[in-house]
């Protein structure tokens, strides 16, 4: 320790500038064998640049511009290797000049002191030259819709989201904020199941198909599994299948409630998570039973894309108009106005109506109100979609899901008994 200590600062500087260029020259070397007549840097040039950019910046102190005109002059001359390259290879390309004005600037920030910067963009730089044939394919391998669904995402949640004031307006004290990041919180559920559908395409069968659709959405899922199920002549694979998905919106409740509002969560958050285990076992059982014809993997439901700009508008719509409606229940129907109103939303999608009541509860709502409702709409979805199913399904898948969705419904009301409604 006291002999390192005689060192300089500078000194260990200087060795991590090395040691981070070295290793990105040291790539660039390796891929000189596989390129044509000409190919530029490798473990002696870029450990150069590196201690170029280094000392350019430490001569430089606060002030910017010898740092900025000794970029351009690096620039200049991977201009020239660039423009050399054109005029001898056939399909050049610009990746190792990249690296090289990559491996000036980490020089520059280990130099100010930036060493976690400058050791992450060094890392960085050399996982993306060397992982060149597995990022390739990945790229011919996705569909350029994915990319803009995931686009869809990033400004739902990156782009809008922090711009919307988070402060209440209004006599119903609306907060924008809080109302696009239910929207936020639904899409991102809704699409981590959409690509893990993706990605399990083709495995998992009809099972794993129900799980992760019920995690989107379990009265799509129900409509689209009872009509594959009429066709395919397996009704316990296909009425498991309806049960498990709607085992799987008590847990996608759950989590929603645990994200949005921790009054509601202690009180249902453990009859949902038992409802939600017990009713997918019991589905899985089901399923397992045999049926006359045992071939899984004939038809599976296609995952649709669940980040359609106009749905989450309109979600955003329905979300607000719930949470106006619930609080003009509670000022002028009462408990009883609220459970009706949860039992006809029950019909439809009960999101809007359970988010909007996340915001209400514990305030203008009482907590264990709202929790009866939201037990009263997720039952009457049960047999909403218990009646989807029957009516789609026909009568070897329709009627088993029936009764085992109107089961569930009942089953889903028995947390009402202990809180004391």
């Amino acid at each position: 320790m006291e002999l390192i200590s005689h060192f300089p600062p500078e000194a260990f500087q200087i060795l991590l500038v090395l040691f981070l260029s070295f290793l990105i020259g040291l790539e660039r070397e390796e891929h000189k064998a596989a390129t044509g007549p000409y190919a530029f840097g490798g473990v002696r040039t870029f450990p150069l640049i590196g201690l170029i950019g280094y000392s350019l910046a430490l001569v430089s102190g606060t002030q910017l511009v010898p740092l900025t005109i000794g970029f351009l002059a690096v620039t200049g001359f991977l201009l020239l290797s660039y423009w050399h390259k054109l005029m001898k290879a056939e399909a050049p390309g610009v990746t190792t000049e990249m690296s090289g004005l990559a491996t000036f600037l980490v020089g520059a920030l280990v130099c100010y002191g930036h060493f976690w910067i400058a050791t992450t963009l060094g890392v960085a730089s050399l996982l993306l030259l060397d992982l060149k044939v597995a990022l390739e394919t990945l790229a011919t391998r996705i569909d350029t819709r994915e990319i803009l669904t995931f686009a869809k995402f990033l400004f739902l949640s990156a782009v809008i989201l922090p711009v919307l004031p988070n402060q209440e307006f209004g006599a119903f004290h609306i907060n924008p904020f809080k109302t696009w990041l239910v929207v936020v919180a639904i899409s991102a559920i809704s699409y981590a199941s959409y690509v893990l559908q993706k990605l399990a395409k083709g495995q998992g069968g009809i099972a794993l198909a129900a799980l992760l659709g019920g995690a989107y959405s379990s009265t799509v899922t129900t409509v689209v599994l009872a009509k594959q199920g009429k066709a395919a002549d397996q009704p316990h694979l296909y009425s498991g299948g309806i049960l498990m998905a709607s085992g799987v919106m008590y847990l996608r409740l759950a989590i929603l409630l645990a994200l949005f509002n921790r009054q509601l969560m202690a009180l249902l958050l453990v009859p949902f998570v038992v409802i939600a285990a017990v009713t997918v076992a019991a589905g899985w059982l089901w399923s397992r039973r045999n049926d006359k014809n045992t071939q899984d993997g004939q038809q599976r439901p296609e995952p649709k894309n669940p980040l359609e700009l106009t749905t989450a508008l309109l979600f955003a719509l329905l979300f607000l108009v719930m949470l106006v409606a619930t609080q003009l229940a509670v000022k002028y129907l009462g408990q009883a106005g609220i459970d009706t109103l949860a039992g006809i939303m029950g019909v439809t999608d009960v999101d809007p109506f359970i988010m909007g009541l996340t915001q209400a509860a514990g305030t203008v709502t009482p907590a264990k109100v709202a929790a009866v409702a939201i037990l009263i709409a997720a039952a009457s979805n049960n047999v909403a979609k218990g009646i989807y199913a029957y009516s789609l399904g026909g009568r070897e898948t329709g009627r088993p899901s029936l009764v085992m969705l109107v089961t569930l419904a009942l089953a889903g009301l028995t947390p009402i008994l202990w809180l004391g409604w």
